[in-house]
């Protein structure tokens, strides 16, 4: 697991407030300053502006031609140099710099503040908190008496101290002084680092939603004053939270710009820390090979550094990795070194890995006693965070497990489980909290083995549906509630016996996969291979599909490999021509288990044995095996919709797919949206939530980074900024529809999160409510589409269910002559059962 220390502002005070402009350095060959004074703002600015290089050599130039003949400036240039120093991660370099007394004469000045401030964060980069606090204490009692304008900077650097220290209601107070300070001056530059502050705080506290709104907020303030250094801190420190709230997509991505930014401006020691950062991103998205060569590289430049909060990290994950691959000397090297440096005191923010990862050495070893000495430390540690306990409580249970204490070991696991459960209960934003269990899956993984290791396949499958669907059940029920790990009986084979199918729930673990096979009368756990292996031929054969090639001759092998991986050893629980519901995991969200060949009697797919449905947990559908189908039919009809943008050209067979459904409801009993007239605030006010269907023929967009950005592109209104009805607007809206069909690309989303599934238009409308929908995988024809939905809709007004009707629809392209009976036509389509 990856360890975190946020960054705090590497932007440190200046003099002057800052221009927006960019000012071009001395040593670039702008207007030759006239006085010392003009001198040292334009390297000021510099500074400000992130030129950290050119800054070095402007304010060396200055030192050595001992420009404004005094000693005053020769302490301002040295304290301005120090300042430098620091934001290049040269701690001890700044130390010895400012080593002498000042001179009397300078004794109640600013330069004295601002030596004192440079010394103490000096200190405080170098984890030497205790000379940290007596400098810092010194400039505030020095800028209170004799430097009021001083004040603000340095509270605000108490505050960051403070946030080391874990002493987080008095950091609190401290950087709240500091914004009100600097609002009253209206000193923007000061404004903008106490955001940054006050989100590190928030992201210390594991109030990661708080911090990403700060740090947003203070991104675009610094990015208006052009403060890069401060940009690539706010970067950098957003990425811890995606990275802790489980969305490692987008902790890659800032950290990568973090990093980039950083090395930009010469920040050298930083953009080493933000590479950290994009290694254990890759180590969370399965990339070992790319982390462990980031690691690698990083080492051995923070060595040269001597950046010790640096080297741990790299050493600790190193270690991981190594664990990862079996080889434990090489692991226990690696950690025996990180400990080193910790207990010399060069480094307190990385303890608790190191003991974590030294834990499981010993635990390999089997050495049990040092094992559980380690890991009970951790949980002894008040300052623990709870990513640190859960995996401390889940490597106990391991350690337990080994040692053939079988009650001990699922007491741990219990306990893991509720703090993960907790956490996310915090969680209190919808977007962010649909990540969440990414973080803490792997003890999930963990404890499913365990049980089935026991023989225990119905525990297991509990524990499994304690992952899924969580945010969407949250959502439908109106609150987040903490789930105990043992709280949850969803009585499947009842569900399986009202719905009249076979149910198949994968879990898709590191060792070994399972499936479940559900059905009125019994509950057979089956192994499966590992999810890498899984994975891997999922997503080729999917992208096959998706590619238009005709799969049943070009990727025959592939696709049978699939179905004898997933479905074959279950195919003697699954009656002909039955109904089969599906609970993915992992890859399989975006497979369309239809397109699976079956090798006999004859090569075909799978969709002509079986009608299949996909649900998201057992829970939810535990439900709606109870819900009968509407009495009365009313359809809300949206779309052929009016270009918005050349990105979205106008649909030509759009006007035809309408007609073919809108002919199955006579005209009292439907609402049509076209043209001009469909516009997401027309949708909005047409009261959607009466309606049994919804049908949406137009674009859709599927957002990977952020999934409630995903929306159904429609008309723009006269007086509208937007065409877009965004799936964050869809969740807001209460419906009950029977069935909302999305006839548009990706409407189903196109990323899965752990438990959760893919999260995108289809998700959304499940979330507000729907009790089915039909969203599509992959872009979709608009050829083939028309001709496939009327066939849907024939079938629905014959009194054939939406799976049913579904299949019969998707069969007559696959039984037609054309190209239409290709997967990549008929395919994309699948149904989701909500609640």
């Amino acid at each position: 697991m990856a360890r975190t220390q946020w960054a705090s502002v590497v932007h440190l005070t200046s003099v002057i407030l800052l221009s927006t402009l960019v000012i071009e350095s001395w040593a670039s060959g702008c207007r030759k300053a006239d006085t010392p004074n003009e001198l040292y703002e334009q390297i000021v600015r510099t500074v400000d502006h992130g030129d950290l290089n050119a800054s070095l050599a402007n304010v060396e130039k200055a030192l050595n031609q001992n420009v404004g003949n005094s000693i005053e400036w020769h302490w301002r240039f040295l304290v301005l140099k120090a300042r430098i120093l620091i934001s290049r991660s040269s701690f001890q370099d700044a130390l010895n710099l400012l080593h002498d007394e000042l001179p009397a004469q300078l004794a109640a000045s600013d330069v004295a503040v601002r030596k004192k401030l440079m010394e103490g964060i000096a200190h405080r980069y170098g984890q030497e908190f205790e000379k940290s606090a007596r400098d810092l204490e010194d400039a505030l009692a020095l800028a209170r008496s004799s430097q009021p304008r001083l004040v603000c900077e340095a509270v605000k650097a108490i505050g960051e101290l403070q946030v080391d220290e874990k002493k987080y209601s008095e950091a609190d107070a401290s950087f709240r002084e500091a914004l009100q300070l600097a609002r009253k001056e209206n000193r923007q530059d000061q404004i903008a680092g106490a955001l940054v502050d006050l989100a590190r705080l928030a992201t210390s506290e594991e109030h990661f939603g708080d911090a990403i709104d700060r740090n947003q907020r203070a991104l675009d303030l610094s990015r208006s004053l052009d403060m890069q250094g401060l940009v690539a801190t706010i970067l950098g420190n957003t990425a811890w939270s995606y990275y802790e709230l489980g969305d490692f997509e987008k902790a890659l991505a800032s950290f990568k710009e973090a990093a980039r930014v950083s090395e930009h401006i010469g920040q050298t020691g930083y953009s080493f820390y933000w590479l950290t950062g994009v290694a254990n991103s890759y180590l969370a998205l399965n990339d070992p090979s790319s982390a462990q060569s980031i690691f690698t590289d990083t080492l051995k430049r923070a060595r040269q550094l001597g950046d010790a909060a640096t080297i741990t990290i790299c050493l600790d994950s190193l270690a991981e990795i190594s664990l990862k691959v079996g080889r434990l000397n090489e692991a226990a090297d690696y950690n025996r070194e990180a400990l080193k440096v910790e207990e010399a005191g060069l480094d307190h923010f990385g303890t608790l890995q190191s003991w974590l990862v030294a834990g499981r050495i010993e635990t390999s070893r089997q050495h049990f006693a040092q094992g559980e000495k380690l890991f009970q430390r951790v949980l002894q540690d008040r300052q623990a965070d709870t990513p640190s306990r859960w995996e401390a409580q889940a490597r106990l249970a391991k350690l337990h497990d080994a040692q053939g204490l079988t009650q001990k070991a699922e007491k741990e696991y219990h306990e893991s489980i509720d703090t993960i459960e907790v956490a996310r209960s915090l969680i209190t934003q919808e977007e962010l909290r649909v990540s969440f269990l990414s973080r803490g899956i792997e003890f999930y993984d963990d404890y499913i083995g365990f049980l089935i290791a026991h023989g225990r396949q119905t525990d297991a499958l509990e524990v499994g549906e304690l992952s899924r669907a969580r945010t969407l059940e949250d959502g439908l029920r109106g609150s987040v509630r903490h789930t105990k790990s043992s709280s949850k009986n969803t009585q499947p084979q009842l569900s399986a016996r009202r719905l009249g199918a076979t149910l198949l729930f994968y879990w898709l673990g590191e060792k070994h996969s399972y499936l479940w096979v559900i059905t009125p009368v019994k509950t057979t756990c089956l192994t499966l291979p590992a999810a890498s292996e899984i994975n891997s031929d999922a997503k080729s054969y999917q992208n096959e599909v998706a590619a238009s090639d005709d799969v049943a001759e070009t990727h025959r092998l592939a696709g049978e490999k699939l179905y004898a991986t997933l479905v074959a050893p279950a195919q003697k629980l699954i009656p002909p021509n039955s109904r089969v519901i599906l609970l993915p995991d992992a890859s399989l969200y975006s497979l369309n288990f239809e397109t699976l060949i079956v090798p006999a009697p004859k090569p075909h797919f799978w969709i002509e044995d079986v009608t299949v449905t996909t649900a998201s947990s057992l829970t939810l559908l535990a439900s709606a095996a109870a819900r009968p189908a509407p009495k009365e039919k009313s359809l809300f009809l949206v779309g052929n919709t009016i270009s918005p943008s050349a990105d979205f050209p106008a649909l030509p067979q759009a006007a035809a797919e309408m007609q073919h459904v809108e002919q199955y409801f006579p005209p009292p009993h439907r609402e049509i949206l076209s043209g001009s007239e469909a516009t997401p605030a027309a949708y909005l006010s047409s009261e959607p939530e009466n309606f049994s269907y919804l049908h949406f023929v137009t674009h859709g967009t599927a957002s990977r980074a952020r999934p409630l950005e995903s929306a159904v592109i429609l008309s723009k209104g006269k007086d509208e900024d937007t065409y877009k009805l965004y799936a964050r607007d869809i969740v807001k809206r209460r419906l009950s529809a029977y069935l909302v069909t999305i006839s548009a690309c990706n409407g189903a989303g196109t990323r899965a999160y752990s438990g959760e599934g893919l999260v995108g238009l289809s998700w959304a409308f499940l979330r507000a409510g729907a009790h089915n929908v039909i969203g599509a995988l992959w872009e979709v024809s608009d050829a083939s589409t028309p001709q496939l939905m009327d066939k849907l809709y024939d079938g629905l007004s014959h009194g054939e269910d939406p799976a049913s009707a579904l299949r019969a629809a998707k069969l007559s392209l696959l039984h037609s002559d054309g190209v239409f009976r290709k997967p990549y036509y008929w395919a994309p389509f699948q149904l989701y059962a909500g609640s």
